[in-house]
């Protein structure tokens, strides 16, 4: 029954309406007006499927399997983009949420070895990157997911961020029940809110559609450039939008697009820019968690 009730529940009845206008002044520690997070997604792309992205067409408009180039493309993050991620924010004393499937823990040990070194916080992906319609068993994926993240790491994840950010009605539901505390599917505000589940309210750190890789690069096609002209700009407005009451900034990167040589370095001209701002905190998903939770105590 509980199940079929949550299916029936819309995204609207689990978070009602709020004009971030009328809310009371949300504070950071220290005067703080912007906390910054960056996740950095790694992914297992199965061969024997369709590749979840494309950067390049079938011949004559044909899909085939196996997709090799496109498969390929992906493989080149996990071989060369992702350690320039680790360079850069080791440079900056950064430290990311890892958005990794689950899969990835035994497929590409060693690159989950250097973000558990480098103290990023990790977070669930699905065990495999395919979106959670496509699943015959969602329960059983989340469990898996978070079974080899505690494997791995010696703890299961806080957070979670669903394959391509999908959710049928009752994934949220599943998430709360198996212990998830926050999620990054719902891209609907700058601050941090409540969604109600069956098993009690989870929240929902702000991520981002407008300053993630796939969306600029992949799908709309920006030159690099833009990576960082438009990450200034989302970093002003919040800044001064934070004055007043504080706000998120999510940067959304994947090794195979971002790490690549032509962007990487827009992407560590934003934290330059960013890092020397007075009142910016840069921090973990799980580190606004903390703060949201305490500021709502």
């Amino acid at each position: 029954m509980r199940q079929i009730e949550a299916e029936m529940k819309l995204p609207r009845e689990r978070v009602p309406y709020s004009a971030i206008v009328d809310r009371p002044p949300l504070r950071l520690p220290d005067g703080a007006r912007v906390a910054v997070w960056t996740i950095v997604n790694v992914e297992e792309w199965a061969i024997e499927r369709a590749m979840p992205r494309t950067v390049l067409p079938p011949p004559y408009g044909q899909p085939l399997l196996p997709d090799l180039p496109n498969w390929a493309w992906h493989e080149y993050g996990m071989r060369v983009g992702f350690w320039r991620f680790v360079e850069v924010l080791r440079k900056h004393a950064l430290k990311a949420t890892l958005a990794i499937n689950g899969s990835v823990c035994k497929s590409y040990p060693r690159v989950a070895q250097a973000a558990l070194e480098a103290g990023w916080e990790f977070m669930g992906h699905g065990y495999i990157q395919r979106p959670m319609h496509h699943l015959e068993d969602q329960k059983k994926a989340i469990h898996d997911t978070m079974a080899a993240i505690k494997q791995f790491t010696g703890k299961a994840p806080r957070g979670w961020e669903s394959p391509g950010l999908t959710e049928t009605y009752d994934t949220i539901d599943w998430l709360a029940e198996a212990g998830i505390e926050y999620v990054a599917d719902w891209v609907l505000d700058d601050q941090p809110v409540r969604i109600q589940t069956a098993s009690g309210p989870i929240v929902s750190v702000p991520y981002t559609v407008e300053m993630n890789d796939i969306a600029m690069m992949a799908l709309q096609n920006h030159p690099s450039e833009e990576w960082l002209r438009r990450g200034i700009d989302q970093f002003d407005r919040l800044y001064l939008d934070g004055e007043r009451t504080a706000r998120v900034m999510a940067i959304s990167v994947h090794p195979y697009i971002s790490g690549a040589p032509h962007r990487i370095g827009y992407l560590e001209k934003l934290y330059e820019y960013i890092v020397q701002r007075p009142g910016v905190k840069l921090w973990t998903g799980a580190q606004i968690l903390d703060w949201f939770n305490a500021a709502h105590a």
